[in-house]
């Protein structure tokens, strides 16, 4: 009977209920085969062209009583310096006290202020008095940072903040319905809102079933159930996508074709998924044989400069088609296009290009508030260096596929490679600085950049030892890999704070080429629970929480979140890489995902292939096509017809190097800083346990106290870092700037051309100048100093061509110095027919010999901007500052 016991207790045991395979599993939500269960919510795959989900947004059941915002002018932060908000704590009552412009506010309360009921009407009551009253004494209303808003330029008064309706999208309040109202005209503005609004409609059992036909596609199987739907709805929704001019379509609330969009997207999936399609989208993005940059800060490139992204997707779809007159003609687009940002964003001395990050472009989320859209334009930032490399080595290989010499290009991209690693490696954090920023003495911001980071792995710019200690290093969040890390305060989430499906996309390809595999179940993880619960591609979700509501701006049917989506089956389940010798198969599939894998009826150039993977790993066993052993695992790109590959992997776990996952984090407001009685003086940042004082871009000293005695003479360029008890610093206060007056020099343009008529005020001496396609296209000037040496020089301008976010009328023309070229100057929009908003160009360093110095200011070739017809400004005068070692 003994003997008999184990017997039946094994027997018991085969007789339960297996526990169900788990393909992820934080505290935050699990992943299994067939579904996604997150708390209460719960998707599931019932077949491959079916998920049901009971997702609903939880946001509205957490709308705060707290109400955090600013008043604007003109859709511009200028109240109050950065973290001083007016704040209400709603009780039962529906219409604010009156509110003072300008009134610094009590400081906010401590504990929880509870939530606000769904769709509650809220009436702000502003008082505006002090504003209106400058502009009838003044004819201007000068702000707490000394900018002047004129009378004449004034457009109206807004309401910003955190709880929507509101938004900080400052320059989309007026779009929003967010501008005050003062019907009786006594000075007291008012604005009606409904806080919390909520449509029960929205918030039901949801299912997505498939409506197209894909017959004609590519099918993927496998035994993960959730995958393979996704998959499908992602095929569906690049169908949805498709224009009837035969161009993608962002997303289901935006139009139109975008560069990075559609050239990130490209090389994801849609260079092998729709050649031609992405081929006409690509050339919606051209303009005079150069690539266009899309409207963004400032008025577009040069401020951002990440058009070169084309020059990937062009690169793959040649890759995957062949088509040498498709590589021909991008070619002459790619070098016209480089050829320019040679002369305009190149930094001599460091070897990076300048401009806004690739993507991240909305100044206030991913940069610090002090930033303009010139100190943008000045900065070097990691991704959009790592797509200019790669953009350049694309376009000697493009060369020498057509014969051409390309030398020069190869030479230029391995000086940025170089550059980068040599400006933005950290080594004692294992990954890239975000970006290098300040004015005339450029510093390291260590901010983490989720798809800079992915992309300098996947295009060489990191070795083998870097790309380790990336993906070991790296701070990743429980739903994903945010945007950047640590997150701005202040800032709602969109870039900051946010997850992005498409950066989570590159971030997974990275990993598993790095060879991480706990990176790239993480990451996998992340992409499967948003499209299961979400239902659909969304552009990018919060990364407190990983919802999709709540972020500043949103759309479902995003064209690179699919791209993404299709991604990890084709590049990272089947391993497809595609060159000029065929498809290399090169699988990375993470031990959960077991079993066998078919992707049929994909078409290849003049190829249809069945390709099955079985098993997981990293490492091939066997490969075969047509049951033969297939040479260096590549299909050739010359076969025709229908072919059959089969790939068996080792089954063995790659690289446990693990990742690491922290809670999110948010470091502390830059500190606001002025000159005082012989030092520098700044109010207490809460939460900041020291502060890093820096001179001329080099730290000088680390202090506990609020005070920096320094002293007024040579040029001196200071700056503060809040750090807080983790070690996380906050971003560089603004760089002020302390120099004894007779070292700075003053040459009013007006004597160096003749004055315009242009109707503005708040200029320097008798008058300005304009400057346009047809006005002043080459100014000399001398310039006398008492000394030879190094000075810093820019310009006190005015662009009112368009709002400071959008648009495409940067203007910029070509500095020389005795007849040498010196660089660009840059003259950003500053509001739409705001042409008394005067602040500076960038500075250039020159070297001036002692007495008279000729200056031009030239409207060279590659100063013709996005808009092409206005490329205007007005010039009030030239400051000329010595710089002394």
């Amino acid at each position: 009977m003994k003997k008999l016991l184990p017997l039946l207790m094994l027997s018991l045991l085969a007789c339960q209920p297996k526990a169900p395979q788990v393909l992820y599993q934080s505290e935050a939500f699990t992943l299994y085969p067939d579904r996604v269960v997150q708390g209460k919510y719960e998707a599931k795959a019932v077949s491959d062209h079916e998920i049901t989900s009971n997702y609903q947004s939880p946001t509205s059941e957490n709308f705060s009583r707290e109400v955090v915002f600013k008043v604007s002018i003109n859709e511009k932060d200028n109240e109050a310096p950065s973290g001083q908000d007016h704040w209400l704590l709603i009780g039962e009552e529906h219409e604010s006290p009156m509110i003072t412009f300008g009134e610094e506010p009590a400081p906010r309360p401590t504990g929880e202020a509870g939530f606000l009921p769904v769709n509650y009407a809220y009436i702000f009551r502003v008082d505006m008095r002090p504003v209106l009253q400058q502009f009838k004494e003044k004819g201007y209303y000068q702000a707490f940072d000394g900018s002047r808003v004129a009378k004449g330029d004034f457009k109206g008064f807004y309401l910003a903040g955190s709880a929507d309706p509101l938004s900080w999208d400052w320059v989309n309040l007026h779009n929003k319905g967010l501008q005050l109202q003062d019907p009786d005209g006594d000075g007291i503005y008012t604005l009606d809102v409904i806080f919390n609004p909520y449509d029960e409609n929205s918030h039901t059992l949801r299912t997505w079933k498939l409506e197209k036909d894909l017959s004609s596609k590519a099918h993927y199987h496998s035994d993960q159930p959730i995958v393979d739907a996704l998959f499908n709805l992602s095929l569906e929704e690049a169908l949805k996508n498709i224009e009837p001019d035969s161009t993608f379509r962002t997303g289901a609330k935006w139009g139109g074709v975008w560069t990075r969009d559609i050239s990130y997207s490209i090389v994801l999936a849609f260079g092998f998924h729709e050649p031609e399609v992405a081929k006409i989208s690509l050339m919606k993005k051209v303009k005079r044989d150069r690539i266009i940059q899309d409207t963004g800060s400032g008025g577009a490139w040069p401020v951002s400069s990440d058009r070169t992204t084309w020059a990937l997707a062009a690169w793959e779809i040649y890759q995957t088609t062949g088509d040498t007159a498709w590589l021909r003609q991008a070619y002459t687009i790619v070098k016209n296009t480089l050829d320019d940002d040679f002369q305009v964003i190149r930094d001599a001395q460091t070897g990076l290009y300048s401009g806004e990050s690739s993507f991240l472009d909305w100044r206030e989320q991913t940069y610090p508030k002090w930033m303009s859209n010139m100190d943008i334009y000045v900065s070097e930032n990691l991704g959009t260096n790592v797509v200019h490399a790669t953009a350049h080595q694309l376009l000697a290989n493009m060369a020498q596929e057509l014969g051409l010499p390309g030398e020069v290009y190869a030479q230029r991209a391995a000086t940025l490679r170089q550059g980068i690693n040599d400006q933005l490696w950290q080594p004692e954090k294992g990954y890239y600085a975000q970006y290098r920023y300040g004015r005339s003495n450029l510093i390291s911001s260590p901010r983490f950049e989720a798809l800079g980071e992915a992309l300098a792995v996947l295009f060489d710019v990191a070795n083998e030892k870097q790309a380790t200690a990336i993906f070991e290093k790296s701070p990743v969040t429980a739903y994903g890999t945010t945007c950047i890390y640590p997150q701005i305060p202040g800032i709602p989430p969109y870039h900051n704070n946010g997850i992005w499906p498409f950066v989570q996309s590159f971030w997974n390809l990275a990993a598993g080429r790095a060879g991480n595999e706990d990176a790239l179940n993480h990451g996998l993880a992340a992409i499967y629970r948003a499209g299961g619960l979400f239902l659909t591609n969304y552009e990018n979700f919060v990364a407190q929480n990983g919802d999709f509501e709540g972020t500043e701006i949103n759309s479902d049917r995003m064209l690179w979140s699919m791209a993404g989506n299709l991604a990890m089956v084709h590049r990272v389940f089947m391993g497809m890489h595609f060159g000029g010798e065929g498809i290399h198969f090169s699988p990375m599939i993470p031990s959960g995902y077991t079993g066998t894998k078919t992707l049929t009826n994909f078409h290849y150039r003049d190829a249809v292939l069945d390709i099955t993977v079985k098993g997981t790993g990293n490492k091939i066993v066997s490969i075969t096509l047509d049951g033969q052993p297939l040479e260096n695992a590549t299909f050739p790109a010359n076969l025709d017809g229908k072919h059959a590959i089969e790939i068996v992997m080792d089954n063995k776990p790659f690289h446990q190097g693990g990742i690491h996952l922290v809670p999110n984090h948010f470091s502390l407001p830059d500190p606001q800083v002025k000159a005082e009685n012989g030092s520098l003086v700044w109010a207490p940042v809460k939460g900041a346990v020291k502060y890093q004082v820096l001179k001329n871009g080099k730290q000088v000293a680390e202090t506990s106290e609020t005070r920096y005695a320094v002293t007024v003479g040579n040029f001196a360029e200071y700056q503060v870092i809040a750090v807080d008890d983790q070690g996380w610093g906050s971003f560089a206060s603004e760089p002020l700037i302390l120099v004894s007056p007779d070292e700075v020099l003053q040459v009013e343009m007006e004597t160096v051309a003749p004055k315009s008529g242009f109707k503005a005020v708040n200029f320097s001496g008798k008058g300005f100048v304009e400057i346009s396609n047809t006005l002043n296209r080459s100014m000399d000037f001398s310039i006398n100093v008492p000394e030879a040496g190094a000075w810093l020089l820019d310009f006190r301008y005015a662009n009112g061509s368009g709002p400071w976010n959008t648009d495409n009328k940067c203007a910029l023309r070509s500095l020389y110095v005795q007849d040498a070229y010196v660089g660009t100057m840059v003259f950003p929009q500053r509001g739409t027919d705001e042409w008394s908003d005067w602040g500076w160009s960038n500075s250039r360093m020159v070297n001036l010999a002692k007495g008279e110095n000729k200056v031009s200011l030239t409207f060279a070739p590659w100063n013709v901007n996005m808009n092409v017809d206005v490329n205007t400004a007005l010039l009030d005068y030239v400051r000329v500052i010595r710089i002394q070692e």
